[in-house]
C-alpha cells in the first residue's frame, strides 16, 4: 500500500494511492496515520479495510488536490548525518565511525509540494534529498536482524538545512535543520512490502530543472537495519516516529564556490518508487 494524506476543507484527511493519478479517500477507515494506528497494527486492519471497499469508496485526481504530508506529524524526527561515503569526501570528511544523530524540530513537518519558505535573515538555505522511513511499532534495543520487522513503510524527504545557522557560531545542527517547512515528507509512505531493496534505490534532486544530486542508497555508510538498532539504543522509537536516512552529494555547501537558495528557485526530488516532491522557494515575510 502507498498511504497519503490530502486537504479536505484544510484539514488532512488519510488516502491512498491506487495509483500514480488516483487517490482512494480512506476517511471512512477513521483514523489518522499517525502513532496510535501505526502502534495498534493499523496497517493489518487497513489492509482488510481495503480489500472491502476498494470498489466502492470515492477516488480523486491527485491533480485536484492538495497532497499533506504523507504521515501526520511524529513524535520526532531523527536525521542522520553524513551517511554517504561520496557526501563525506565533497565536505572532506573522513566517513564517521559511528552514525551521526541529529533531530529536526517537528514544526518543520510539511507536505511534499508545499512552498519551502527561506528563514527571514537566512542567507545560506540547502538542499538535501533522503530516504526515509517510519517506525511501525515500539521499537527499544532491537537486533540488527530483526530490525526491517519494525519498519512501517519508506518516503522522500527533503532535508533543508540553514548552513550559517548549522556549522557556524555555536554551531548547533538542529537549529540549522528545524525551519519551518524544512521537512518536505511524501508523497506517500510505501509500506516494505512496495519496497523489496531499500538498500537499492536511485534518488535523485533537480534545481531548477539541472540535476545536481543523483545517486543510490547502495552508497549508505550505515545500512537502514543498523540504523534502527544504533538509534534504538539511545531512545525509544515511538510509532510514527520518522528517521531520515542521510543525503548523496550535490548539496549547495559542497560546490565551489557554494551554493544556497535563492527566492523563486523550483526543487523537484524523488526516490525510486516512492514518487515525487516539488517546492518553490518563498522568502519569510
Amino acid at each position: 500500500m502507498k498511504l497519503t494524506r490530502f486537504l479536505q476543507d484544510g484539514s488532512p484527511s488519510p488516502g491512498l494511492f491506487l495509483d500514480d493519478d488516483t487517490i482512494l479517500d480512506a476517511s471512512a477507515f477513521g483514523e489518522d496515520w499517525n502513532e496510535d494506528f501505526f502502534g495498534n497494527d493499523g496497517l493489518t486492519r487497513l489492509e482488510t479495510w481495503l480489500a472491502q471497499n476498494r470498489e466502492t469508496a470515492p477516488t480523486l485526481q491527485t491533480s485536484g488536490v492538495t497532497l499533506a504530508p504523507a504521515v501526520a506529524r511524529p513524535s520526532k524526527i531523527i536525521c542522520i548525518g553524513l551517511n554517504y561515503a561520496a557526501h563525506a569526501a565533497e565536505g572532506g570528511l573522513e566517513p564517521p565511525a559511528e552514525p551521526v544523530l541529529f533531530s529536526k524540530a517537528t514544526s518543520a513537518w510539511s507536505g511534499p509540494n508545499d512552498d519551502l519558505v527561506i528563514p527571514r535573515d537566512s542567507v545560506k538555505t540547502d538542499w538535501e534529498v533522503e530516504l526515509a522511513f517510519v517506525i511501525g511499532k515500539y521499537s527499544k534495543y532491537v537486533a540488527e536482524e530483526d530490525a526491517l520487522d519494525h519498519i512501517a513503510g519508506f518516503a522522500v524527504h527533503n532535508d533543508y538545512s540553514e548552513r550559517e545557522w548549522q556549522l557556524e557560531g555555536t554551531g548547533q545542527w538542529v537549529k540549522g535543520k528545524s525551519g519551518d517547512t524544512f521537512a518536505p515528507f511524501g508523497p506517500c509512505l510505501a509500506t516494505t512490502d512496495e519496497v523489496p531493496d531499500p538498500g537499492n534505490l536511485r534518488l535523485w534532486l533537480k534545481r531548477n530543472g539541472e540535476t545536481l544530486q543523483d545517486s543510490n542508497t547502495s552508497d549508505l555508510i550505515f545500512s537502514i537495519p543498523h540504523l534502527v538498532a544504533y538509534v534504538s539504543r539511545f531512545m525509544s522509537l515511538l510509532p510514527g516516529d520518522v528517521i531520515s536516512t542521510g543525503t548523496p552529494a550535490g548539496v549547495g555547501i559542497g560546490f565551489d564556490p557554494p551554493q544556497f537558495v535563492q527566492e523563486g528557485d523550483v526543487f523537484e526530488l524523488g526516490v525510486d518508487g516512492l514518487g515525487v516532491q516539488r517546492q518553490v522557494a518563498v522568502k519569510e515575510s
